[in-house]
């Protein structure tokens, strides 16, 4: 969803599968409802998201650890989704991008210089980059989400799969990004509203609608307003709400949960007038999926998660990284790296016989939505985690939590916060969803 407001070249070289080998499998971390998987840049080992609507590949949240050479560099502009300026880039061509078995020379790097659009904090993990078209548009992608399987396919090697059950759908592409006709009906107006929606495995929700691109999208009756994301311009805002269906092919999909975005912070993604929306990771992992930019089509196989309900955070707190800090406990293998995944790599100081002290992750509380349960408890922005229904803190990651406030309607929680000058305060409530 990046929008480059420079000249510059498009020539890139492509991805080649080494030694003209058949696939590659490849595990990832699904982070809310994102693909984050490992790809290495100019030889440095570095985590990318895998962004299908993304044109370029695009580094951010770089640090003296992570710094590695960048070649022919020239500065630019970027925008995005959000309601705020173009950030300041760098466009680096000459770069090599690869994995075990497949290599791409040549390629453009757009280096991100405003350090405040930090997605390594909201995600709980260290993330440097986004990908999408550059590398989609020279393999065949296979998305097994239960399993966090990637396989990169070689095009030349790629037989379908044969299974009756499967939807294969055209993919259409405009500026280099994938659309699919779909259907959407509404409490507004019962029926069957073909939208042209981009496929988004960048994005958390299930489906986003651009309010005022059709007659009869329009926000229902029943919403609440929320940040929805931020974007390389600025946070995104919207309604969240639902839609009574989404039909892709022969499936429908009941009671989805949907965000009706406002016009300023889509702006730009307004550009191609037939777009109504995206479908994003809330949608796609609850298929098999096979993403065929060389044959523009996309093959849909169910899972047994396609019939689950669909809920937003019941709790109405986003939560950030807070950083890491010293705790007491005793003595036992392992650690955390800094955004809470085990790790053997963390700094571990011992300071009694029975104890030891280990850096551990923090959790601060970005926002609270306001007449959300939580708010309504008495949780405020700015209170660190301290315990989650018995648990410390910061035996969680950001996941994880996030996963807890997603759960089921009703679900009882006691939250024990750190707030300043007030000290440690205890709060109550249950998961509600508001639509």
């Amino acid at each position: 969803m990046i929008l480059i407001l420079a000249t510059v070249s498009n020539a890139s070289s492509q991805f080649n599968f080494i030694n003209n080998s058949e696939k590659e499998v490849i595990e990832f971390r699904l982070i809310n409802n994102l693909i984050v998987f490992p790809l290495q840049v100019n030889g440095k080992n570095l985590s990318f998201i895998l962004d299908t609507g993304v044109r370029k590949t695009i580094l951010f949240n770089l640090n003296q650890r992570d710094s590695l050479e960048l070649k022919n560099t020239q500065k630019i502009l970027i925008r995005g989704l959000g309601a705020g300026q173009p950030v300041e880039a760098i466009h680096s061509k000459g770069n090599e991008i690869r994995t075990d078995k497949i290599l791409g020379f040549n390629q453009n790097i757009f280096v991100i210089l405003n350090d405040t659009f930090n997605l390594s904090s909201k995600m709980g993990t260290t993330i440097h980059g986004i990908i999408g078209y550059d590398l989609l548009q020279d393999i065949i992608l296979k998305i097994n989400y239960k399993n966090r399987l990637l396989t990169l396919i070689n095009p030349k090697k790629y037989e379908p799969p044969k299974c009756r059950s499967c939807e294969r759908l055209d993919i259409e592409f405009y500026r280099k990004k994938p659309f699919i006709n779909i259907y959407v009906s509404t409490d507004s107006v019962n029926k069957n509203i073909p939208v042209k929606m981009l496929i988004d495995s960048g994005g958390s929700d299930a489906i986003w609608m651009f309010e005022g691109t059709d007659k009869n999208i329009i926000t229902p009756k029943k919403y609440f307003s929320d940040v929805l994301g931020e974007g390389l311009s600025g946070i995104i805002y919207g309604k969240r709400s639902r839609v009574n269906k989404v039909k892709i092919g022969k499936y429908v999909i009941e009671k989805p949960t949907a965000s009706f975005l406002d016009t300023l912070s889509t702006y730009n993604a307004r550009n191609f007038k037939e777009r109504n929306g995206s479908i994003g990771g809330g949608i796609l992992k609850r298929f098999k999926v096979w993403i065929d930019y060389p044959n523009k089509k996309i093959i849909l196989k169910k899972t047994g998660s396609l019939k689950k309900g669909f809920y937003y955070n019941m709790s109405g707190i986003h939560l950030e990284y807070n950083g890491l800090h010293l705790v007491r406990e005793k003595k036992e293998r392992g650690g955390y790296d800094q955004y809470g995944s085990k790790s053997n790599g963390v700094q571990i100081v011992s300071l009694a016989s029975d104890y030891i002290y280990r850096f551990k992750p923090s959790f601060r509380i970005q926002s609270v939505v306001k007449d959300s349960p939580a708010d309504l408890a008495g949780v405020k922005s700015g209170d660190i985690i301290k315990k989650i229904n018995n648990k410390f803190g910061y035996e969680y990651t950001l996941e994880s939590i996030s996963a807890l406030f997603h759960t089921k309607p009703n679900k009882k929680i006691v939250l024990v916060v750190e707030r300043e000058g007030r000290g440690e305060m205890k709060y109550r409530f249950h998961l509600k969803p508001r639509i």
